[in-house]
């Protein structure tokens, strides 16, 4: 077989001059060779025969039916985890070995490419330091803070850096631009530094719709003065978007877990 270079020059001589014997001596082939690939007109690898057989036998087959019918029931599980159980089992001992878990995995690959569940698709976000703080309330009665005996009630607006992670989180009893301004004044505080940007969800203390029945919002112009006054330029979201404000989101959880863990609560604040 020719070289995609001896092809392409081939080609190139033959429809300069005309001539196979030039193009075969040009292009560093025998006259035959270069005869075929003009009278075909295609390319070395459009002309190779596809490989579709096997070479040896297929070395999984003992078990690969048993694997996929627990991968349809469990699409989650571990590729690997699977052959190892599969190994073990005594009717497949001699046929299956261990050396041969590249070629399972690569099995378990191709089957969830074609029969799998969908892929989530995201797109990744840049971070930068400084250059952004996500603000967001979240719910705090599954804390299990109680009060003369009652359930304490409340909320925790928590803020995050994206980049570093750092947060701060102050109690609250609603959604509400004073317990936003609040705050935000704590969490600037005991940052000691004023980030470029300030994301928040489409909440009515940051946010009001722009008329009756359009989804569209903008900011509220008390919001707008905090902001101005701290030096912070205000963001949102798209409506009924949340993975958009996903660090301080997800960060939701994981700061009412180690609380919960945790089991201490005498201050008004809690930082993680």
């Amino acid at each position: 077989m020719i070289t995609k270079q001896q092809y392409h020059r081939i080609m190139n001589e033959h429809q300069a001059h005309g001539n196979i014997t030039i193009s075969a001596l040009n292009a560093d082939t025998s006259r035959p060779t270069a005869r075929k690939y003009v009278q075909a007109g295609k390319s070395p690898a459009e002309l190779q025969a596809k490989h579709t057989w096997r070479t040896r036998s297929d070395p999984v087959s003992g078990i690969w039916p048993q694997a996929q019918a627990m991968l349809e029931a469990a699409p989650e599980l571990e590729a690997k985890a699977l052959f190892e159980h599969l190994l073990l089992r005594e009717q497949h001992c001699g046929e299956v070995q261990e050396q041969h878990l590249r070629t399972f995995q690569r099995r378990v690959l191709q089957w969830r490419l074609q029969h799998g569940p969908d892929q989530e698709v995201f797109f990744p976000q840049d971070r930068s330091p400084g250059h952004a703080m996500q603000l967001d309330w979240t719910h705090g009665t599954e804390l299990g803070i109680r009060t003369g005996g009652q359930r304490y009630d409340h909320l925790l607006c928590h803020i995050v850096l994206p980049y570093s992670n750092w947060e701060w989180a102050t109690r609250c009893q609603s959604e509400s631009l004073l317990s936003l301004r609040h705050g935000l004044q704590e969490g600037l505080q005991r940052l000691g530094k004023v980030p470029l940007q300030l994301w928040v969800d489409h909440s009515s203390a940051a946010t009001h719709q722009i008329a009756s029945g359009l989804s569209e919002r903008t900011f509220n112009q008390d919001f707008l003065s905090i902001c101005e006054h701290y030096g912070v330029t205000p963001r949102t979201i798209n409506v009924q978007c949340p993975n958009e404000n996903g660090d301080v989101e997800s960060a939701n959880g994981h700061l009412k877990r180690r609380l919960s863990g945790m089991g201490i609560w005498n201050t008004c604040d809690c930082s993680s």
